[in-house]
């Protein structure tokens, strides 16, 4: 699959140049921006976590918030020398993030309709009692995924995507080089979406 392809490009790349994880994200965008793969690899480590929770806050869906994020980071790549002012990366990524789950949102909706109010309703970014009953249902399925995953997945994502542990607090923790921790998300993650599917077809 490209996108998998895509992910361990990143991973290889990244891995190659741990100095560049002392760079400032304007240093490393600039960087990027002349070429250097292993910056963006870098920036895409630092950027996956949130611009995987916006995904899923958006789509509510793991396995397509995690499809998502690597389209993101794709088209970041692709249009990093659009970016004016590169300290301003992160707030850059998050919007391409939103604008791109709204699109999916739209796409995979099968009637839209086309009067103002109702299109004012539809992007209007509101929460009612049903939209909490549903996050709720959804937590608790991703909940279930992780409790059937092998301890060392469950702990490696609960300390990157439940406390917010950083990569290099997580190196620390688990005894375990970054490059070792970026591999064990990548494989976690994937482990998980299974999970998540299979739970779904009982």
């Amino acid at each position: 699959m490209a996108t998998a392809v895509f992910e361990t490009d990143f991973l290889t790349t990244a891995d190659s140049s741990l100095e560049l994880e002392f760079c400032t994200t304007e240093e490393l965008v600039r960087a990027a921006v002349d070429g250097d793969r292993a910056a963006f690899g870098e920036l895409a480590a630092r950027f996956e976590s949130m611009v995987q929770s916006v995904a899923l806050r958006r789509l509510g869906n793991f396995a397509e918030a995690q499809e998502l994020t690597q389209e993101v980071l794709l088209k970041a790549m692709q249009r990093l020398h659009q970016l004016e002012e590169p300290a301003a990366f992160g707030g850059w990524l998050k919007s391409i993030t939103v604008r791109m789950a709204i699109n999916r949102q739209v796409r995979r909706q099968p009637t839209v309709t086309a009067e103002p109010e109702a299109l004012s309703t539809e992007f209007a970014d509101t929460h009612t009692p049903l939209d909490s009953l549903l996050v709720n249902e959804r937590a608790a399925h991703v909940r279930s995924g992780l409790d059937r995953l092998g301890e060392m997945d469950r702990d490696t994502l609960v300390a990157f995507y439940v406390r917010g542990e950083s990569l290099n607090e997580m190196s620390a923790s688990f005894a375990a080089p970054v490059g070792t921790i970026k591999r064990r998300l990548h494989v976690a993650r994937k482990r998980l979406a299974a999970e998540l599917v299979e739970l779904q077809a009982v």
